[in-house]
């Protein structure tokens, strides 16, 4: 597996699900790592001490990324605290499903500012000071929802969709200047937010996807090890669906 010697990640929404396995997968590769959370204080720390006595080095950073002020201080802290960051991780995510006859505009514009809103704000900071420096690596988890849609989530797959935008539209702005972006678009993991679907519905996904299992929050961990690492340095701008073949 690459290796992240010396390297500094910072991985949002990074308290629990995706964003704690990525945490410790690249910490066990040999990163620092910045572990954002927004109000779960207790996963972060968790988290940062798991990584600490494996011999590794963490800190936690409080913050809202859905606030511009709020997503910059992160960065300004993790910078000053952990040291230049090498990789940026755009893990934070929130869900409010309903129907869109039923759902509200706030519970739209949560969404869309959290998850989509909050990636922007993020890579806007970090991505300057990358930048600078002519070196960096970012990538946004998306979901296979953003590219195939789902009933009832008409707000997060647009948030999500519109990550694969992002993301494409900054690896051609940055790319010159030795920054990559790439996407992940995770299929069904099991995370807290599979655990409540009834037996029926996982069924139905297990029988829609070719491997026979959904995922687990280490095969995404693993994908986002590879393109941070200088093993990706040729790949920007990529979209890596890790689904089980459920996209298909």
């Amino acid at each position: 597996m690459p290796e992240l010697d010396g390297r500094i990640a910072l991985i949002t929404g990074a308290s629990r699900g995706i964003g704690r396995a990525t945490a410790l997968e690249l910490a066990a590769a040999g990163a620092a790592v910045g572990v954002n959370y927004r109000s779960d204080a207790a996963g972060a720390a968790a988290v940062v001490d798991e990584i600490m006595a494996a011999g590794g080095r963490a800190l936690a950073f409080e913050a809202d990324v859905a606030d511009p002020e709020s997503a910059a201080s992160l960065v300004a802290r993790c910078e000053d605290e952990l040291g230049e960051i090498d990789a940026l991780v755009c893990n934070a995510g929130i869900t409010r499903d309903n129907l869109m006859a039923r759902i509200s505009a706030k519970d739209f514009d949560d969404v869309i500012a959290t998850n989509l809103g909050g990636a922007f704000h993020v890579c806007q900071a970090a991505g300057r000071r990358m930048l600078r420096r002519r070196r960096g690596a970012i990538v946004t988890m998306s979901s296979i929802v953003g590219i195939h849609g789902n009933a009832g989530q008409t707000n997060y797959a647009a948030s999500k969709a519109g990550l694969i935008g992002l993301t494409k539209s900054l690896a051609k702005e940055i790319g010159s200047r030795g920054v990559r972006v790439n996407c992940i678009a995770p299929g069904y993991i099991a995370t807290e937010l599979t655990d409540v679907l009834p037996d029926s519905a996982r069924e139905a996904l297990l029988a829609s996807t070719p491997l026979g299992r959904l995922g687990e929050p280490e095969d995404i961990a693993r994908c986002v090890r590879f393109l941070v690492s200088d093993a990706a340095s040729f790949v920007t701008g990529a979209v890596l669906s890790v689904d089980g073949g459920l996209g298909m």
